[in-house]
């Protein structure tokens, strides 16, 4: 085997582990995703996917960073071409709820179900967790701030606008994973408009 085709063929067996991880902390949370059971589900050695990640740890992350991935594709990018401010805030409020009820995942929004799964463990993948929601603050803080200076949100707080925008996304995904309620995506339109003054 030549090692162009050993790296490739290695490549595709990470991409498929790592899915599979994701697909299990979706529904078990991250502390599901285990060695062995990547490897059963997968039927693989257990050293096949030790020899990938090491440890179990390791492939808590992988799979973190690539529900990350599919948010900020879903989400982040497809809100970009927005112009910055009111606008590009709406297009990420929205894009953040339709990913929330569409996610290509059986139990939902990892990076949400992750948040309270590791908020009292202390450790690396509890940091990860806490960074990636932290850039996402930041991200909207951004965009909020921009409304604030042209206008758009006149005699808006910046903190307490992202406080309250966050706090809708894990309201809609319990709402539509633990109660199967769909109309909690109207709601959940409905409550970014309210929270930025706009009139529905």
């Amino acid at each position: 085997m030549s090692p162009r085709r050993s790296a490739v063929e290695a490549k595709l067996t990470y991409t498929t582990i790592v899915t599979r991880a994701t697909e299990i902390a979706s529904e078990e949370g991250l502390e599901g995703v285990t060695i062995g059971r990547l490897a059963a589900d997968l039927r693989m050695s257990k050293s096949g996917v030790l020899g990938h990640f090491g440890a179990k740890e390791s492939l808590q992350l992988a799979a973190l960073r690539h529900a990350l991935r599919m948010f900020e594709r879903q989400v982040v990018d497809r809100a970009g071409h927005e112009r910055a401010g009111l606008p590009r805030l709406l297009a990420l409020c929205e894009a953040w709820i339709e990913f929330l009820a569409t996610v290509d995942l059986p139990g939902g929004c990892v990076l949400t179900a992750a948040s309270t799964e590791f908020d009292g463990r202390p450790g690396p993948v509890r940091d990860a967790v806490a960074e990636a929601w932290a850039g996402w603050r930041q991200t909207l803080g951004a965009e909020v701030t921009r409304a604030v200076a042209d206008g758009d949100l006149p005699g808006s707080e910046v903190e307490q606008v992202v406080f309250e925008l966050v706090a809708i996304g894990p309201a809609v995904n319990q709402a539509l994973q633990l109660h199967g309620d769909r109309a909690a995506v109207r709601h959940a339109r409905r409550a970014v408009r309210r929270v930025l003054g706009l009139t529905e």
